[in-house]
């Protein structure tokens, strides 16, 4: 009998656990044995948040950047064990490369479970006042400038024409970067939202047109905390 997998949403930051995750999802991550996850040193810290007396050498862990972590995860399910997938922080297939071991499982005809955690996507635009019907996730934006600063002229043209919400994400030692360069090339009566530190200490979230975005609101989301940034037009 085949295992199950399990998508497994870690914190966003520094939060106690059960602040944040549901009772069945810290459950489930105490009891699987065998993990795909994004960076092990930190999916190992996640764990032992979770459960401090665990013995984390018994936890059988492969880095999902690994060669054969395809191969080894579906291995793991076909002889019947449980297999959590981890991402560095939030929820799995969101912005890092768990969504082909789903995509392996359903092809193997295993069962996918998501657990209930926090996204930032999701958290940051309930919270933005922006269209929640019609929103486009981008990821990354190129990391060079010209590149960047077109990409975000596509993302105007894609809110002043769809009233689409669009969303993206950034290194956060890029945040104060990103947020001249939306200044630099995006209409000043788009606007702009910035959710930091979602679901745990430090949570901000600032949203106003990007003309009223000055200098000094960049410094201040700058550093080493990770940010969501959306475009778009506030709801009323």
């Amino acid at each position: 009998m085949s295992g199950t997998l399990y998508l497994i949403p870690n914190l966003l930051g520094v939060a106690a656990p059960e602040d944040v995750l549901p009772a069945r999802t810290i459950a489930q991550a105490k009891r699987i044995n065998h993990f795909i996850v994004e960076t092990p040193k930190l999916a190992r810290a996640f764990l032992k948040t979770l459960s401090p007396e665990r013995v984390i050498t018994d936890v059988h862990m492969r880095a999902c950047t690994d060669a054969d972590s395809i191969a080894q995860c579906n291995a793991w399910l076909k002889v019947g064990h449980d297999v959590g997938v981890i991402s560095d922080a939030g929820c799995p297939g969101m912005a890092d490369p768990g969504a082909v071991f789903v995509a392996a499982a359903h092809q193997a005809n295993i069962a996918v479970v998501p657990l209930v955690g926090p996204s930032s996507l999701l958290l940051g635009l309930m919270a933005s006042g922006l269209n929640g019907q019609h929103v486009t996730f981008h990821g990354y934006l190129p990391a060079k400038t010209d590149a960047r600063d077109a990409a975000l002229k596509q993302l105007e043209r894609a809110v002043k024409t769809s009233s689409a919400t669009q969303a993206f994400i950034e290194t956060p030692y890029r945040n104060a970067a990103i947020i001249e360069a939306i200044r630099r090339s995006v209409a000043g009566d788009v606007v702009l939202c910035v959710a930091q530190n979602l679901a745990s200490e430090g949570e901000r979230v600032t949203a106003k047109p990007v003309g009223t975005w000055n200098t000094k609101d960049a410094e201040s989301v700058a550093g080493k905390a990770p940010a969501l940034f959306l475009l778009g037009r506030f709801a009323i």
